[in-house]
């Protein structure tokens, strides 16, 4: 068996930069620091972080801008938090951020639309929050025939991109339903019982098949759903 040989340093350092961009610790417009302080920090030449900046060009997750610096644009593209998390504020904007309340392997619910093909999913429920204000009850099932094992604290923020990077699952479509309903009890402090927009999805994987059923309860005083069309 012959070892895979480590990847280049420049894409160690794209990767890393890309795990920020996923895990929304880095948001579309910024502003990156100065190629010298950036090299300086992950200790490696300028040359090097460059042909990392270039490979995150490549990947259209940098723009170089003459004379202004390097900036963070479609975040999209990196599987992150915003590639298909549709809340905001009122006002627009908001960074998002994802507790994990539990994590548990149970036999699919009866009234869940029918998704992959093991007759078990994993029931991964989160506290959303934006701007760190608690914003919305989150309530994920995975089908457990793309993943044998997972264990809460290995879950990232943007669940996407760990489905990407852990278990080789692309999410590549998704589909909501939105209406109205009731705020559940799991997950304090949003308060339960409490009128709240609510969102239906059904995501699909890069086979075609869907993998994933989620279930949103929103606060309408702190978050809208909103679907841009670019």
């Amino acid at each position: 068996m012959t070892d895979t040989p480590p990847q280049p340093l420049y894409a160690q350092i794209a990767d890393l930069l890309t795990d920020e961009i996923a895990a929304g610790r880095l948001r579309e417009g910024d502003r990156l620091p100065p190629e010298r302080d950036m090299a300086t920090a992950y200790g490696i030449s300028v040359g090097t972080l460059r042909k990392a900046l270039a490979a995150l060009s490549s990947r259209g997750l940098v723009e170089s801008r003459q004379g202004s610096g390097n900036y963070i644009r479609n975040t999209r593209a990196a599987g992150g938090l915003y590639a298909f998390f549709r809340l905001e504020r009122g006002e627009g904007g908001g960074q998002p951020s994802a507790e994990i309340i539990g994590l548990e392997r149970l036999e699919k619910p009866a009234d869940l639309p029918t998704f992959g093909t093991s007759a078990e999913a994993w029931r991964i429920r989160r506290l959303r929050r934006l701007d760190g204000d608690p914003a919305a009850a989150e309530e994920i099932w995975l089908d457990a025939g793309r993943a044998d094992d997972l264990r809460a604290e290995d879950l990232s923020p943007s669940l996407y991109h760990f489905y990407h990077s852990r278990l080789g699952l692309r999410i590549v479509r998704a589909e909501d339903r939105v209406g109205v309903a009731t705020m559940p009890d799991w997950a304090p402090p949003l308060e339960a019982g409490r009128p709240a927009g609510y969102v239906d999805r059904i995501s699909h994987a890069q086979d075609g098949r869907s993998v994933e059923v989620s279930r949103t309860w929103f606060d309408p005083d702190r978050a809208r759903y909103v679907s841009r069309i670019r």
